[in-house]
């Protein structure tokens, strides 16, 4: 008579091998689940603990902090919020302010809606304080605030010189543009509001500011003193570098010289490459701004709005013709790319530079109504299709002015004053 299959020992290596699959197979599923909750609050987890070290290193050194008065209120996140309607917003009119590029008034350009422009941002647990322009001339005085950027950065910037101008006499002020600077003067104050255009803060093939539509980009390792000498003696900067890192997962590095004839260029990946520029404007920081005197900002990542389906839209379809808020908090759109800002987190955390971070991301992301989309100056005369189809040719990057990019400011006047 054969003994039970079970207490065959062939039988029971298959059953112990059963039964060890089975386990493994429940730890792999386990470790996925894990994973996957982990990245959904990658960002929101890496960012706390980086706004929480700057929190803790401002407290450390609040006395000393240039150009604090004030502090916001203990535990609270002026980045989390929501989006209030506001009738008293905008904080200034389109038509007031002249220092507008053609390419953010979107009034100007038949936006047939005003509903940007009313909403105010309202962070959990406090209120941001209200924009002081006296305050702000009075603490520039004698000094010099740099953005330094790309276009979005130019935005913000045009923003403060639109929050500001208005108490400012037409004789006392005036705005330049000379190479890769705008500067705007205030003679009375001996002040200036500058932006320096740097798109990826390192030496590129794109720092042409009138030319610079190049496909295949490129930046030169350890180049930020290409660009970091014209900086120096800025009492306030606020960086960003973003969207022109977007042009896929590889980015090209220029080892040698751009003037070199035959180029060393070496392919990374694009987080290894904007770490880099990271690493190198930390680096800069360090060496040539004084804690004592100065501040420096760093404003995150801009979101786009390119695939209306990410917000239950239609296919095909985009930012043109959104009038609303989205109002799922934890929405957050493929236009902007957590492993980038993981990245930020990472350098911002192993560095002991004093920056801030303005992180204008989440709160950025619910505004795909605030974008200038068709409303703009066209470079280009559009093809018949494209006035045919307007979704093509909408812009879902760039923000309408007034409008959002006074919030961004509202919270670098925050931080600045009441870190």
């Amino acid at each position: 008579m054969k003994p039970p299959l079970s207490s065959s020992p062939f039988s029971s290596s298959i059953l112990r091998k059963l039964r060890l699959s089975t386990f493994l197979i429940l730890i792999l599923l386990s470790f996925i689940f894990l994973v996957t909750i982990l990245y959904s609050e990658e960002f929101s987890c890496i960012f706390s603990q980086q706004q929480n070290a700057i929190s803790r290193n401002i407290k450390k050194n609040k006395e000393n902090l240039p150009f604090a008065i004030g502090e916001t209120k203990e535990g609270c996140n002026v980045f989390n919020g929501r989006w209030v309607w506001d009738e008293k917003r905008p904080l200034y009119e389109e038509s007031e302010c002249p220092y507008i590029q053609p390419q953010l008034t979107c009034q100007q350009h038949g936006r047939p809606d005003k509903d940007y422009q009313h909403w105010r941002w309202q962070p959990h647990g406090c209120s941001l304080p209200s924009f002081n322009a006296t305050l702000m001339l009075e603490t520039l005085r004698g000094k010099k605030m740099l953005f330094v950027g790309d276009s979005l950065n130019r935005g913000q910037f045009v923003s403060m010189v639109c929050l500001v101008h208005r108490i400012i006499p037409e004789e006392a002020k005036s705005m330049k543009t000379v190479g890769s600077f705008d500067a705007f003067t205030i003679k009375d104050y001996n002040a200036t509001i500058e932006f320096y255009w740097a798109p990826f803060l390192l030496e590129s093939n794109s720092d042409n500011p009138a030319k610079h539509r190049i496909e295949e980009r490129a930046v030169r390792k350890g180049s930020i003193n290409t660009h970091g000498k014209n900086w120096i003696g800025a009492d306030i900067i606020v960086f960003n570098t973003y969207l022109w890192w977007r042009s896929g997962t590889r980015f090209n590095i220029v080892q040698g010289s751009f003037d070199d004839e035959v180029k060393d260029i070496v392919e990374v990946s694009t987080e290894e490459a904007y770490g880099m520029a990271m690493k190198s404007m930390l680096g800069w920081i360090k060496k040539n701004m004084d804690p004592k005197k100065t501040r420096v900002f760093f404003t995150s990542m801009s979101p786009s709005h390119e695939k209306s389906l990410e917000w239950g839209g239609e296919p095909d379809k985009n930012c043109y013709n959104e009038t609303k808020v989205i109002e799922d908090p934890n929405y957050w759109g493929s236009g902007s790319r957590k492993s980038i800002m993981q990245v930020i987190g990472e350098e911002f955390g192993k560095s002991k530079v004093p920056i801030s971070l303005l992180n204008i991301t989440q709160l950025s992301s619910y505004r795909k109504d605030a974008h200038t989309t068709i409303y703009k100056k066209q470079w280009h005369k559009l093809t018949p299709q494209q006035l045919a189809n307007p979704f093509s040719y909408a812009d879902c990057v760039h923000w309408c002015l007034p409008g959002l990019q006074d919030t961004w400011n509202e919270l670098l006047f925050t931080k600045l004053f009441y870190p």
